[in-house]
């Protein structure tokens, strides 16, 4: 062994500069200073052809004697055609599998964890996001070696396909599962916590509604559709401006949800958009319109059924070309176009204007709680007064604009 040109004291005596420097102890091991007064073992040797770096810790945690025997069995690995620097790696990747410390091994558990609060297509949807987006760049890793610039890098992948919405559920599946190993000791920082605002946005496309002061002209025009196409057609146009719920939610109405002595309409879960049952306050002019279908469709099993086939719901282009053919295709001079989702925003504008409680609003709307808190305890029936109150004044201002060319609000 060539002659040792360090001692303890010259290792623990050792100046700081203002650039970083070496002292040699031969044999390829060095004492690396940094300006910050941190101390780093290294250990330079060539392998394949190739010049490569070893760490072997830090001073004062290794000791020179350490850093001696460490470099030892660095030179014995190299003996025996290994590689220091691969062999390293390959122990710590074992360690964190052995501790259940790499991301792919952490995302099963926090998947695990958590499939049994949700519905089975709802988890799995949630996996194959994990499986298919994420693991495949940083599965293999240990959640103690995750930085930001790994989290940025496996969204840009996401959005450079022009999948925005994945990219924003995988980056809180990524931050949840982070969270997870914080919670179980496995990680001191979640790196996707500090990453709010590197999404990509898009610009919000906003279904076609119509505006306040075209209400009166479009139910005008409505009043006399009959003569233009099929009364239950009109009908069904009527009870989507005086319930304004999702056109899809209408079209697959069953008699046997609706309450007529309560007023209440129960649109059932499995035709929800959020999965959960739905109650539709009906107002005084919803139920006469209601009664006026029942004539209509009152025998079959479907409220709104197909011309064709009266066993299938009406067709979802019935309604939208039917508003077309009042003129509001936007092609008309001084006429909007509109379609049937947007009466949801027109009503929801209006409402909002007109001081209702924006929970009741967005209540009877059927949006998804966004606060994880309120929507564990959010339930059907929540501010059905409220919401009983602001449907019935709704159905009253739209009989208002009737015989008015002016919005008069209340």
């Amino acid at each position: 062994m060539a002659t040792q040109q360090l001692t303890d004291t010259a290792v623990k005596q050792a100046a700081i500069k203002e650039k970083q420097y070496k002292l040699s102890d031969g044999g390829g091991l060095y004492l690396l200073i940094k300006p910050n007064g941190s101390k780093y073992w290294r250990f330079d040797y060539r392998f394949a052809g190739k010049r490569k770096t070893l760490s072997l810790g830090t001073y004062p945690l290794i000791s020179l004697k350490a850093a001696r025997l460490k470099l030892l069995e660095a030179k014995t690995l190299l003996s025996d055609n290994k590689d220091p620097a691969s062999e390293k790696q390959r122990e710590k990747r074992q360690a964190d599998l052995d501790q259940g410390s790499l991301f792919s091994l952490l995302a099963e558990e926090w998947w695990s964890h958590q499939k049994g609060t949700w519905k089975d297509f709802h988890a799995d949807r949630v996996w194959g996001r994990i499986r298919d987006d994420v693991l495949p760049y940083i599965g293999h890793m240990s959640i103690t070696d995750i930085q930001p610039p790994d989290i940025i890098s496996v969204i840009r992948k996401i959005e450079s396909r022009d999948a925005l919405d994945v990219a924003s559920r995988v980056l809180q599946d990524i931050g949840r599962i982070c969270r997870y190993a914080v919670q179980t000791g496995r990680l001191m920082h979640n790196p996707a916590a500090d990453l709010k605002g590197i999404l990509k946005g898009r610009k919000t496309k906003h279904r076609d509604s119509l505006p306040r002061e075209e209400l009166p002209g479009f139910l005008e025009a409505l009043s006399g559709y009959e003569n233009q196409g099929r009364l239950l057609t009109k009908l069904a146009i009527q009870l989507l401006l005086l319930t304004f719920v999702r056109s899809g939610e209408l079209r697959g109405a069953k008699w046997e949800e609706f309450d007529l002595d309560q007023q209440l309409w129960r649109i059932p879960g499995d035709r929800m958009k959020m999965k959960t049952d739905h109650l539709v306050p009906l107002s005084d002019q919803a139920l006469a319109v209601i009664k006026q279908i029942k004539e209509i469709s009152g025998q079959y099993e479907l409220v709104f059924p197909s011309e064709r086939n009266r066993f299938e719901a009406m067709s979802d282009n019935t309604m939208r070309r039917a508003i077309f053919k009042l003129g509001y295709d936007g092609t008309t001079p001084g006429k909007s176009k509109a379609v049937p989702h947007g009466f949801r925003a027109t009503a929801s504008s209006i409402l909002n204007e007109e001081g209702f409680n924006p929970d009741a609003i967005e209540r009877q709307l059927a949006h998804q709680e966004r606060n994880g808190v309120r929507a564990a305890y959010t339930h059907h029936a929540r501010y059905l007064d409220d919401r009983k109150e602001m449907m019935q004044w709704w159905a009253d201002y739209l009989d208002d604009l009737k015989t008015d060319t002016k919005v008069i609000p209340l």
